[in-house]
């Protein structure tokens, strides 16, 4: 299952959904919320931030346009409900 739009959709300014593995317990993954924003340190390209990070926006990110598709996914890779689920 892949996201629904490309990467390319996206703009500045848009909220997107995306999986994040817990860094401090890596058997952990959650849906969580980002912002799409322009790339601070290379002009012309998109990121993601989330948790004061950036993130190249990439095909190879898995990046969903509501919680909804986000959950969807996450239900048929992990077989569960996210700790991050959206309502």
């Amino acid at each position: 299952m892949n996201s629904n739009h490309e990467y390319g959709t996206y703009k500045a300014g848009d909220i997107v959904y995306v999986f994040y593995r817990n860094p401090h317990t890596q058997d952990v993954t959650n849906i969580q919320e980002a912002a799409v924003v322009n790339h601070p340190e290379q002009p012309g390209e998109l990121a993601l931030f989330l948790y004061e990070t950036y993130y190249p926006l990439s095909s190879e990110m898995a990046v969903y346009a509501t919680a909804g598709e986000a959950e969807q996914a996450y239900q048929h890779y992990f077989g569960g409900i996210s700790e991050g689920t959206f309502q």
